[in-house]
């Protein structure tokens, strides 16, 4: 396992487990699948372990296989808080609290705030008296880290790191989410910051493994490096120096396993013009199989109504190629926002069809 260090100097494997997705049975969590699994992920170097309040049942079941083994000291364990669902300081203590007994821990590595999608939200919470909460737990050592996860744009996305000391942020990003939600510009200034970034959804939910038009396919399957659509995925996300965790949510032996294997030879500025050439192809035959071509450069933004133009594109995109959660996804982006930022809101004033740069250098012929 290789390791990158975050802000207070920690090694953090390269991998990261995502424990929102173990596998169920009976619509409970199979507890021994997943110990199995995970004590596995540990046994070969990976120790960031992220679950969440609202993923269900997933800080329990992680809680109990981190205790019935004895070693919580020996991994970095983070979750998140669902503010969107809370109303006061005094909820947000209860929900902390809560966690802590779930988790059977009485503190927490990295805690994030969940879903934090603009500056204006993090404002509002910042009057209700949450960084006074914060600056006291971290004082009393029950959280080390404090942090947020992401699904907005790039402007916002700065706008919200400059809002308050951070000390870790999370971000989805992978090849085709380059330039879209926080995207390369976010990822480059967080680092400019010093601020470490944990990647979610390398694989973009599976898109870039079992999604792939046959093109795409063709073009892995005739890589003279032999990596597959997974090792490609990744090796292109720790490429970036930036890049300081890649979370996968694994939920079977096969999967942790391949994992880990990529991760033993995960390596930074590795990339050549072969590779980087081989990452553009495949994005262009993605690209030729979606509905409208937008590569997120985000010249039509921002919007005088305020719509989340890139993302409304994505969004469709990804509905056009029956991307299963996309509804669920853009609802997240955009509604969990103190600014809203539907495409209902607009009026077809047309500002962004005359600054869009048609057709786009990246885009297919």
């Amino acid at each position: 396992m290789k390791y990158r260090l975050d802000r207070k100097g920690n090694q953090i494997s390269v991998l990261g487990y995502g424990c929102m997705r173990f596998s169920r049975s009976g619509g409970r969590i199979d507890l021994d699948k997943a110990e199995k699994e995970l004590m596995f992920a540990i046994e070969n170097g990976i120790n960031y372990f992220d679950t969440a309040y609202i993923y269900g049942g997933s800080e329990a079941a992680l809680g109990e296989i981190l205790s019935r083994n004895n070693i919580r000291e020996k991994i970095y364990l983070a979750t998140k808080l669902p503010h969107y669902l809370i109303r006061s300081v005094a909820g947000v203590e209860k929900t902390f609290n809560e966690q802590l007994k779930r988790l059977k821990t009485d503190y927490l590595d990295y805690y994030l705030m969940h879903m934090l999608n603009d500056a204006v939200t993090w404002e509002k919470l910042a009057e209700s008296g949450i960084t006074d909460w914060l600056e006291e737990k971290l004082a009393g050592g029950q959280i080390r880290q404090i942090g947020f996860s992401y699904h907005g744009n790039s402007e916002s996305f700065s706008r919200l790191l400059d809002a308050y000391d951070w000390d870790f942020c999370q971000i989805q990003y992978n090849y085709l989410d380059e330039n879209s939600q926080a995207g390369v510009r976010g990822l480059k200034y967080a680092a400019e910051k010093g601020i470490p970034v944990i990647v979610m959804c390398p694989l973009r939910g599976g898109r870039l493994v079992d999604q792939l038009p046959q093109k795409a396919v063709d073009l892995i399957l005739n890589d003279t490096k032999n990596r597959t659509a997974t090792g490609l995925a990744f090796d292109w996300l720790w490429n970036q120096p930036e890049v300081t965790c890649v979370l996968s949510g694994m939920n079977s032996m096969e999967m942790v396993t391949e994992n880990i294997k990529n991760a033993a030879n995960a390596k930074a500025l590795a990339f050549d013009d072969y590779d980087y050439d081989l990452i553009d192809n495949i994005r262009r035959e993605i690209m030729h199989s979606t509905k409208v071509v937008c590569t997120g450069c985000g010249y039509c933004m921002p919007c005088p109504k305020g719509v989340d133009i890139p993302l409304a594109f994505y969004s469709y995109n990804m509905l056009y190629s029956n991307k299963t959660g996309i509804k669920r996804e853009y609802m997240q982006s955009t509604a969990l926002r103190k600014q809203q930022s539907s495409i209902s809101q607009c009026n077809d004033c047309g500002k962004c069809e005359k600054v869009c740069p048609k057709p786009c250098p990246s885009a297919p012929n």
